[in-house]
């Protein structure tokens, strides 16, 4: 659900798209390709592996003029536009390149019922010091172009309050008039059409360096609202413009401990009445309280409508989304948001908020196009983090939530299913393309585990990985000699580590695990044939500990106190007597001959950074080991890491990976996400061990930041597969 996500991380995905391929030679002895050399080109189709969803959608909005069109917004992942004919969604922020990787992040979204084709976003993933500023993208043709107006202000969605909104709203007095809410700088204005922005004159919260801002806008006849989620209290929460100049406390508004954030807004123009939820903290996480209430806007006159709980629940919840159906007075859905123990629900009225319905009560699920969302058990639940809601203005009877994994919509009120074909917004942190066996890779994903893909194009048959089920996976290796043994590592519900004999299809716990593993579950790795374990340990805050070794598959661990404490263990992929580490801290390779009973250091003097810096071993070589330095470069060693030399093709190396070598070629193809060129970080593939580099993405298809891990085909030359941050999973293959 993407609740701890804090790395940097129009074509459809799913479907063929094309990328120009650009071939730059790097002569050896020459640190850079020559200025202004013409590059060769081919061409390269990108598509994404298939899993569905995996994110948290923060919202989901229909067009109110136009059937059909309906567009959605992710913590991490870009946007998407509904293609109604396809019946999928289309990825709108692929562009976006390694330096813009903070603008991921989709903070709000705006749509024009009176121009159709325009569409307005506020990106911005972190509103920390950290992070650069937001921007603002705005098209007139549904996001197949852009033109884009940078900030000075930062936005946060991927911060608390991510789900409320929307922050950003077309005028309806003008169109050329947007608002935007944001987090720590009050309340913006542009009369442009969102090519530059102001501050709003006569807006009176007081900007604050923390807390939640303006949480959301909405329209209600020509009247324009704004949430305020800082006044605490009683203090007032909901402001109101009449004439787009003078802001006032909207008056007779819910006040108290109960209602002092308003989450989302929804106006029902039929009985000209305004639904706001409300709960005690923004969410997703941490509410425990909640309300609903609505404002006749003619009078002035507030009602709570908050739903009664039939199942006489003492669990404790907040509001979220609401929608109201623009065909049928009265007729509104709201959801609870943060219900843990009863799981969430919506709660559907057709008298203006008299009496509730739950629509959990007779849900009736079909998961079978995304198994993984039964998490493990029998069947799925209703679900969690939902605050996103939309309700289709041209069908009553459609209503589409989003939940921290995914989207579910109903045509009957009854029978639900994922409406998520095409957008994929899982955080990859582990690849393995098999050399053998019926699956091409396994997958391991923050919050989601490990999958076995035995197709690319389908969500995996068999779901997670159970036995035991992980929150988010921190390893994931196999045994190159014996590639049926695959171990795994990551946030268990019963162990922290698992290993397959079958390839990754099935999974058994570790019969025991060290005490460290509980808190700090981090990297691990097997040696050749699959004998011997070794599994490192990071705390989620960065705390180090001593690596252990098992040598009976996890009945049984030893401390490793020479293996440098928190290092990634690489596996030699011909000698299951050798192991190896990286110590970033002190730039020093560790190697061991003994099957990982103890390490002694050799090369020295390396890059030292962060602790991101990737060793690799060559497939099938004893030795041959390459070291990603970030922007310190690619180095290797031919002798099992008593020295190393710089590649001095590659300017910067941040990811690099292994797949099948190209005909003739006597070695294996390499895969790198880095830069062999000024100002260009860039997806890579080597045919002839480093010394030339071709690009395969192109400017339509970077997706952020992408530095964490890829790796190629063994058995498909110039298949890669390579991970993202809210992308899911590109795989890329020469047309």
């Amino acid at each position: 659900m993407h609740a701890s996500r804090l790395s940097r991380r129009a074509v459809l995905a799913g479907t063929a798209a094309t990328a120009a391929l650009t071939a730059v030679p790097l002569p050896a002895g020459h640190a850079h390709a020559a200025e202004g050399a013409t590059p060769a080109t081919t061409a390269y189709r990108w598509r994404n592996v298939v899993i569905g969803g995996t994110g948290f959608v923060t919202g989901v909005l229909f067009h109110p003029s136009v059937r059909g069109l309906a567009y959605a917004r992710t913590d991490i992942g870009g946007a998407y536009r509904w293609d109604r004919r396809a019946a999928r969604w289309v990825p709108l922020l692929d562009h976006l390149g390694w330096d813009d990787w903070n603008l991921l992040g989709v903070e709000a979204m705006a749509v024009d019922p009176a121009h159709p084709d325009r569409l307005y976003l506020a990106l911005g993933t972190y509103a920390q010091p950290w992070a650069g500023n937001g921007a603002v993208l705005r098209s007139a043709d549904r996001g197949a172009t852009w033109q884009r107006t940078d900030l000075t202000v930062k936005l946060g969605a991927n911060e608390d309050g991510r789900g409320t909104g929307e922050r950003l709203l077309v005028d309806p007095r003008d169109s050329d008039t947007l608002w935007l809410g944001t987090r720590h700088d009050g309340l913006l204005k542009s009369t442009d059409r969102g090519a530059s922005w102001a501050p709003a004159t006569g807006f009176p919260p007081a900007p604050t360096a923390t807390g939640q801002g303006v949480t959301l806008l909405v329209a209600a006849g020509r009247a324009v609202y704004a949430g305020w989620g800082d006044g605490g209290g009683t203090a007032p929460n909901l402001f109101r413009t009449v004439d787009g100049i003078t802001w006032s406390p909207v008056p007779g508004q819910p006040g108290g401990a109960s209602a002092e954030v308003p989450i989302r807004a929804a106006y029902d123009r039929h009985t000209r009445e305004l639904y706001v939820t409300y709960a005690d903290a923004p969410g997703p996480n941490g509410q425990t309280d909640g309300s609903v209430h609505k404002l006749a806007t003619g009078t002035g006159t507030w009602t709570d409508v908050t739903p009664a709980a039939p199942d006489g629940s003492a669990d404790t919840f907040g509001y979220g989304g609401v929608a109201v159906d623009a065909r049928r007075p009265g007729t509104v859905v709201v959801s609870t948001n943060n219900r843990w123990a009863a799981v969430d629900t919506l709660y559907r009225t057709t008298d203006g908020g008299r009496t509730w319905t739950s629509l959990k009560d007779h849900a009736v699920f079909d998961v079978s196009e995304t198994p993984y969302l039964t998490w493990g058990e029998d069947r799925p639940k209703f679900g969690w983090w939902i605050q996103a809601l939309a309700l289709d203005p041209y069908d009553s009877r459609h209503i589409v939530y989003g939940t921290g994994a995914t989207l579910y919509g109903t045509r009957d009120l009854t029978h639900w299913a994922p409406e998520i074909r095409g957008l994929e917004e899982t955080s990859v942190t582990q690849l393995v393309s098999p050399p053998t066996g019926a699956a091409h890779l396994l997958s391991g994903s923050r919050d989601i585990g490990v999958m076995y893909h035995e197709r690319l194009t389908a969500s995996p048959s068999r779901g997670m990985a159970t036995n035991p089920v992980f929150g988010s996976a921190t390893g994931l290796a196999q045994a190159a000699r014996r590639p049926a043994y695959v171990v795994r590592a990551g946030w268990g519900d019963h162990g922290n580590g698992a290993c397959s004999t079958d390839g990754g299809r099935t999974w058994t716990p570790f019969a025991t695990q060290p005490a460290i593993a509980e808190d700090a579950p981090g990297p691990i790795a097997t040696n050749a044939d699959g004998s011997v374990l070794l599994w490192s340990f990071v705390h989620w805050d960065g705390t180090r500990h001593p690596a252990h070794r098992s040598a009976d598959n996890g009945t049984t661990w030893t401390e490793v106190t020479s293996f440098p404490q928190g290092a990634t263990p690489v596996a030699d992929p011909a000698d299951p007597a050798r192991f190896y580490a990286y110590d970033t801290g002190t730039g020093t390779l560790y190697a061991s001959t003994d099957g990982g009973l103890t390490f002694t250091a050799r090369a020295s003097g390396l890059p030292a950074g962060d602790g991101q810096y990737e060793l690799v071993a060559a497939p099938g070589r004893s030795g041959d080991l390459w070291l990603s330095t970030k922007e310190n470069g690619l180095y290797r060693s031919t002798d099992g890491g008593a020295a190393f030399r710089r590649i001095t093709s590659c300017r910067a190396c941040h990811t690099l990976g292994f797949g099948k070598a190209a005909d003739g070629a006597a070695y294996p193809a390499l895969y790198q996400v880095g830069s062999v060129q000024p100002g260009l970080t860039a997806v890579y593939r080597s045919d002839d061990e480093a010394r030339s580099w071709t690009r395969i993405n192109d400017d339509a298809h970077q997706w952020g930041w992408t530095g964490e891990t890829i790796t190629g085909d063994p058995r498909v030359h110039g298949r890669v597969y390579l991970a993202t941050n809210g992308r899911g999973i590109q795989y890329g293959e020469p047309v």
